[in-house]
């Protein structure tokens, strides 16, 4: 029997992966009077997650954009727990777990067989094929890639990635979440990176480079960056800020998926993560942190 088509505004989300994104996406989906279904393997991640949402939602209470009545009635349309079987009745799920392809068909495998064929399903990958994970489940017309920006509660931009097959009434219905969610939603064709990564990575790869070899400090790297092209944040420290196995991750995709090698990772960002310093999360990555 075929699958009915998705409905246009469905207000309870799964989220899968308790980690920096799948907290941020959570929050976001409760500020903005969603039910939240947060699940992970992990107990004290998603006690760790459920804390800092309950954060950052005083934070805005705080700064006079919640008050405390609304923040109470968002914590209490989020639910966390380690079974799976709570995305059962979601209509629309997000994955957020690790950016590793296998890891991640994996789980859309053990998802397409617990949730209704009218489920649909979206990946917050950063750079991995949405195409090829689609193709590891029977419903590829109903998968697509709804990338958020990180911090999420705080960024703007979602790349909404169409695989191969993924139907018009799926992409309507992912971009109309994303501007129920405040977000601008831009879509965009599955290539390696998509977008925003194949851009930016790059550049962060760059400046790792120009580290290595010695044409100036950390500090003067960033400093040109932010004063002379008024970025932000520097390369480095924003590489920090993802996490440097992530950037890595990214950079062996684009450099896989295009086989040219500009695209071809540092070895000194692969000595890095190699030795486990992989940013903010670690405490230590071009900088040091205080890991609290």
């Amino acid at each position: 029997m075929a699958a009915r088509e998705p409905q246009l505004e469905p207000n309870r989300i799964g989220v899968v992966g308790a980690g920096t994104m799948g907290q941020g996406i959570a929050q976001t989906l409760i500020r903005n009077g969603l039910e939240a279904v947060l699940v992970d393997v992990e107990t004290g991640l998603l006690d760790k997650a459920r804390e800092r949402i309950a954060k950052g939602l005083q934070r805005e209470v705080d700064k006079g954009r919640l008050d405390a009545a609304a923040k109470e009635k968002a914590l209490g349309r989020l639910r966390t727990g380690t079974d799976p079987g709570a995305l059962r009745d979601v209509p629309f799920l997000v994955e957020a777990i690790v950016e590793k392809e296998d890891a991640k068909i994996s789980l859309f495998r053990q998802l397409d067989d617990l949730c209704p064929p009218e489920t649909l399903f979206a990946s917050n990958t950063s750079s991995i094929s949405i195409t090829r994970i689609a193709a590891a489940t029977d419903r590829p017309e109903r998968f697509i890639g709804m990338h958020f920006m990180n911090p999420v509660p705080v960024m703007k931009l979602v790349e909404v990635i169409r695989g191969e097959r993924t139907s018009d009434a799926t992409c309507r219905m992912t971009v109309a979440l994303a501007v129920k969610l405040g977000k601008t939603p831009v879509e965009v064709n599955d290539f390696p990176g998509f977008i925003a990564n194949r851009i930016l990575m790059p550049m962060i790869n760059e400046a790792v480079f120009a580290l290595m070899e010695g044409v100036a400090t950390r500090e003067a790297i960033d400093t040109v960056m932010k004063l002379g092209m008024n970025h932000p944040m520097g390369p480095l420290a924003l590489a920090d800020f993802i996490g440097l196995d992530v950037c890595l991750s990214i950079m062996e995709v684009l450099h896989d998926g295009f086989g040219d090698p500009k695209y071809r990772p540092c070895h000194l960002l692969r000595r890095m993560v190699a030795a486990g310093h992989l940013g903010r999360k670690t405490g230590r990555g071009f900088y040091s942190y205080d890991k609290n």
